[in-house]
C-alpha cells in the first residue's frame, strides 16, 4: 500500500495550523474576558468609593474634595483648579451605571462649581467647567448648562492677549515671570473649542489654535519632551525663561507635564483634524512610551529624571492620565501604532485597578486611587490620593469599555 507522505505531511501541517488559530483565538477571548472583569471590577470599586464621598459631604455646599494627607481630608471650594474634577467622575459612573443616586450627586456638586463661569484670574476655568458642566451637558442635554459653559468660555478668554497669542496662566512671581505660560493650560483649551462650536464665534477657535501652536514651537524640547513653564517677553513676546516649576530640575522631564500635552495635543486635533496636532501627539507618545526611565507597568516616576529612580514616588495621575489619552489616540493612527498604544493604556488600567495603587471601599478618604504626587519640590501633596488622578482614570475605564463594546458591534 502506497503511502503519500507529502499528503499526510501537509494535513498533519492543517492539523496543526488549526490548533493553533483556535488557541490563540481562545486565548484572545479569554484576554478580552479578562480585562472586562477588570475594568467592570474597578467601576465597581470606583461607584462605592465615590458615593461615600459624595454622602459624606452632601450637606457642606461649599465643598468639593481635593486630597486625603496624613488621615486628614483636604478640600476646596469652586475657586481651586480641581473643584471641577469629582463631579466629573459622578458624571462618568453615571454615564455608565445609570444609577440615580449617581445622577442625584452629579447635579448636586456640579450646581457647587457655577460661580467658577465668572472667574477670570484663574486660567483652568476650563479645568472646572468642561469636567463638570461639560459632562453633564454631554450625558443629559440639559441645555441649561450651555450658559455656564459659554460664560465661562468668555471669562477665560480675557487671559488671552492677542499681541502674545497665549493665554496667560500665572499671576504671581512676577519678579521672575513678565507672562507665564504652563503645560498644564492646554488642558483648558477643549472648552473655547466646545464654544467655539456651539456659539459660532470663531474667535474661541483662534485662540485656542493659537495658543497649541505656539506652546508646540516653545515649549517642546528636540526630543519632544516639555518644560512645565514658559514665560514671555512682553515687549518681544518672545520667551525670555524656560522652567519646570513642579519637577526636579528646569531641563527634567515633569511626568504630569509631558501627559497634559499628550492629552491636550490628541484633542486639538479631534477637534480641528489638523495633521500636525497628530504628529505632535504621536511624537510625545513615543518619547513617553520609550524613555528608558519608564517603569514596565508604564506608570510614572513623578518625573523622568528624578535622581533616586527607582526609590521615587510614582505619580498615578500621571499615569491615568496617559492611558485615557492613549485611548483616545489609538482611534486616529494606524493599527500597529494603535496596537500599542492600546496594550500600553491596558496594562497601566490593570495597574491601577490592582491593589496596589486602588484603595480598599471604605479607605483613603474615600478617593480612588493611591499613590500620587502634586508638586514634590514644593512637599505639596505627595504620594496622596488626588481628585484629578480620580478623573482620568474613571475616564479611561469608560473609554476603554466604550472602545470594545464598538469592536464589538462592529465584527
Amino acid at each position: 500500500m502506497e503511502i503519500n507522505i507529502k499528503g499526510l505531511f501537509q494535513k498533519v501541517l492543517f492539523v496543526a495550523f488549526i490548533g493553533i488559530f483556535t488557541l490563540n483565538a481562545s486565548c484572545t477571548d479569554k484576554k478580552k474576558r479578562d480585562i472586562e472583569q477588570v475594568i467592570n471590577d474597578a467601576l465597581n470599586k470606583s461607584v462605592s468609593q465615590s458615593l461615600l464621598m459624595a454622602e459624606k459631604y452632601a450637606d457642606q455646599p461649599l465643598v468639593l474634595p481635593r486630597s486625603y494627607i496624613d488621615g486628614e481630608m483636604t478640600t476646596s471650594d469652586y475657586g481651586w483648579w480641581c473643584s471641577g474634577f469629582f463631579p466629573g467622575v459622578l458624571w462618568y459612573l453615571y454615564e455608565d451605571r445609570g444609577d440615580e443616586d449617581l445622577l442625584k450627586y452629579a447635579k448636586q456638586y456640579t450646581a457647587r462649581i457655577e460661580d467658577a463661569k465668572y472667574m477670570t484670574s484663574n486660567h483652568d476655568v476650563g479645568f472646572m467647567l468642561y469636567c463638570s458642566y461639560g459632562n453633564g451637558l454631554r450625558i443629559t442635554g440639559d441645555t441649561t448648562y450651555n450658559e455656564v459653559l459659554l460664560t465661562g468660555a468668555k471669562s477665560l478668554s480675557e487671559r488671552y492677549h492677542e499681541n502674545m497669542g497665549l493665554i496667560k496662566s500665572w499671576d504671581f512671581n512676577e519678579k521672575i515671570w513678565q507672562y507665564p505660560v504652563i503645560i498644564d493650560n492646554m488642558m483648558n483649551l477643549e472648552l473655547l473649542l466646545w464654544a467655539s462650536k456651539t456659539s459660532g464665534d470663531s474667535t474661541f477657535k483662534h485662540i485656542s489654535v493659537s495658543h497649541a501652536d505656539k506652546t508646540m514651537s516653545n515649549h517642546y524640547r528636540p526630543d519632544y519632551s516639555c518644560y512645565h513653564v514658559v514665560s514671555y517677553d512682553t515687549i518681544t513676546t518672545e520667551p525670555h525663561k524656560k522652567q519646570t516649576f513642579q519637577g526636579y530640575s528646569d531641563e527634567s522631564s515633569w511626568s504630569r507635564g509631558q501627559a497634559w500635552g499628550l492629552y491636550g495635543f490628541t484633542y486639538m486635533y479631534r477637534e480641528t483634524k489638523e495633521k500636525r496636532y497628530l504628529d505632535q501627539a504621536n511624537r510625545i507618545a513615543s518619547y513617553l512610551l520609550n524613555h528608558p526611565n519608564m517603569p514596565k507597568d508604564y506608570i510614572p516616576y513623578w518625573d523622568f529624571d528624578a535622581p533616586n529612580i527607582p526609590n521615587e514616588e510614582r505619580d498615578a495621575s500621571a499615569g491615568a492620565l496617559i492611558a485615557s489619552a492613549l485611548i483616545e489616540l489609538s482611534s486616529y493612527v494606524e493599527k500597529d501604532a494603535a496596537d500599542k498604544y492600546l496594550t500600553v493604556a491596558e496594562k497601566q488600567i490593570r495597574t491601577l485597578a490592582s491593589d496596589e495603587y486602588t484603595a480598599k471601599v471604605g479607605e483613603n478618604g474615600n478617593f480612588i486611587l493611591m499613590h500620587s504626587v502634586g508638586s514634590k519640590p514644593h512637599n505639596s501633596e505627595v504620594d496622596v490620593p488626588l481628585t484629578y488622578a480620580d478623573y482620568y482614570y474613571v475616564e479611561a475605564l469608560v473609554r476603554y469599555k466604550k472602545m470594545m463594546e464598538k469592536t464589538a458591534q462592529d465584527k
